[in-house]
């Protein structure tokens, strides 16, 4: 699947949300509705956000990435499985909903893979801008301030999901495509996202 979503500065605001999309995905599971989720979850500070004002938000958000999955057994996966793995594939459920990241993943992280081009500095983030820019009308008019913002976003992705050791790291570690995952990527017929996985078959 080419991810020809729009593309969407909604990173700035949504970010990793892994502690949020465990709770979310057990509601959804449920078959409960995102309004009822938002509600319990606000009625219960399952979230444990310090005001109120941003539940909705991350509860519906939480919830489009699990409705781009469009695989139940990830789904599943997401809410119970090891946390390494669980943070792997809401790595890919964040891809499938936002397009600025699919491309990222598989354009700079994956060609260093096939590559085997383990430096990762912040040049590699302005090249990808700069070229998306060039591209893209409306990312053309994003603020500089945006643009920060989402590239700070996605190298906390990449720690979250151990890709890099820390914020200010420089080389990328090799990571291992968790079994459940490539499944699922496979059924859903994304096997072009691979190599952002360090996977080549």
């Amino acid at each position: 699947m080419m991810n020809t979503t729009p593309y969407s500065g909604s990173l700035t605001a949504e970010q990793f949300l892994f502690y949020e999309i465990r709770i979310a995905s057990k509601l959804y599971l449920q078959g409960i509705s995102v309004d009822d989720a938002a509600a319990k979850i606000r009625e219960d500070n399952l979230f444990q956000y310090p005001t109120e004002r941003q539940i909705s938000r991350m509860a519906r958000a939480c919830y489009r990435r699990l409705d781009a999955l469009n695989n139940q057994k990830l789904i599943k996966e997401i809410s119970s499985a090891p946390t390494e793995i669980a943070k792997q594939i809401n790595l890919y459920a964040i891809m499938r909903y936002n397009r600025l990241v699919w491309d990222f993943m598989i354009q700079v992280i994956g060609e260093k893979f096939r590559t085997q081009d383990y430096s990762f500095e912040r040049k590699d983030l302005n090249t990808f801008f700069s070229r998306l820019q060039a591209q893209n009308d409306s990312i053309a008019g994003w603020s500089d301030n945006t643009i920060n913002k989402i590239k700070s976003v996605l190298v906390r992705c990449l720690v979250e999901t151990e890709y890099l050791d820390h914020l200010k790291s420089t080389t990328l570690n090799p990571v291992f495509l968790c079994e459940e995952l490539e499944q699922g990527i496979c059924e859903n017929d994304d096997t072009e996202v691979l190599p952002a996985f360090n996977c080549f078959r």
